[in-house]
């Protein structure tokens, strides 16, 4: 059954207006600097062309918002994060531009994002498709940035101007995206998860979303810490049910009734009933027994597969 869900969503072609995403815009000439100063990712060297994954953290090295960057030119940074959370994330790092010549504004309204995915998305592009993960390009007065292929199917994520048409494309359904999102192993926090998670929780820095040799920014002791003191006990992983998950959802383990052992980062329903997650949970658990949605005896969690690898150590 997993087997045929997996299928039928490697099929998936098309594109989707992603409602659930909005987009921040960092403009002027401190702008890489300034988020440089607050971000796990090395803004200063992005340079045009590239996109990197980002992670936005609290002092305490909790996770407030990730996001997907790319420079648009000189001057000009587009953050991509969850829509719940760009708020919230814009109040609070307009909080610490002070004297930076960098201003922050909201850019959803001005450039809608859309999901574009396999076979008839790479066709409609053409030429203007990034070939590469992460790798960014001018589409008209818009951006387009390949994101990781996902068991063969490429993706794209692309702002265009809100008076520009749709891409005329067959609809991607919901559904399809986020199950794609969630077999991608790319963690995207959303109210539901923030300050739930050090980067390393949920993969952040295994798929390029922290670098260790920059400067410093909000909680960088803390996810330097845990890099290099001491083994990381906790990873997020794929699994599959037959019942719904959602996300922010609780998972137990079958011998601990009263302490969950994770946390639901990602869900997406699959075709014919069941749905798949991306949990951050206790490596310790995977040793033995049973782990469950929503308490000890609820639905069974099957573990599934990362697109890439995890240390030998941890999980």
């Amino acid at each position: 059954m997993i087997m045929a869900r997996m299928t039928a969503h490697t099929a998936s072609t098309g594109a989707l207006r992603l409602s659930d995403w909005g987009l921040i815009r960092a403009q002027g000439p401190e702008a890489a600097s300034f988020l440089h100063g607050q971000l796990t990712q090395d803004t200063n060297s992005l340079r045009e062309g590239t996109a990197r994954l980002a992670g936005y953290c609290s002092p305490k090295g909790r996770l407030l918002a990730s996001f997907i960057v790319w420079r648009a030119d000189a001057d000009t940074l587009y953050l991509a994060c969850s829509a719940d959370l760009l708020a919230p994330t814009l109040k609070r790092l307009s909080m610490f531009v002070l004297r930076a010549k960098c201003k922050l504004t909201d850019a959803s309204a001005d450039l809608p994002l859309y999901g574009m995915a396999g076979a008839d998305a790479a066709a409609w592009l053409g030429d203007a498709a990034p070939a590469t993960a992460w790798a960014s390009t001018a589409l008209g007065a818009g951006q387009v940035v390949r994101l990781p292929d996902v068991q063969g199917t490429p993706r794209w994520l692309l702002a265009q101007p809100a008076d520009a048409a749709a891409p005329a494309l067959p609809a991607l359904a919901p559904e399809a995206w986020a199950w794609l999102e969630v077999h991608s192993g790319v963690v995207r926090i959303s109210a539901a998860t923030v300050e739930q998670f050090v980067p390393q929780m949920v993969n952040l820095e295994l798929v390029g979303g922290v670098n260790f040799q920059k400067g410093c920014y909000p909680g960088q002791e803390i996810v330097a810490r845990s890099q290099y003191r001491g083994t990381l006990k906790r990873r997020s992983l794929v699994f599959d049910s037959a019942a719904p998950l959602s996300v922010g959802q609780e998972v137990f383990h079958s011998s601990d009734a009263g302490q969950p052992a994770g946390l639901v980062a990602l869900a997406a329903p699959a075709p014919g009933g069941g749905s798949s997650a991306l949990v951050e949970i206790k490596l310790a658990a995977l040793e033995a027994g049973s782990l469950h949605a929503g308490a000890a005896d609820g639905p069974l969690l099957q573990r599934g597969a990362l697109p890439y690898a995890i240390p030998a150590d941890q999980g």
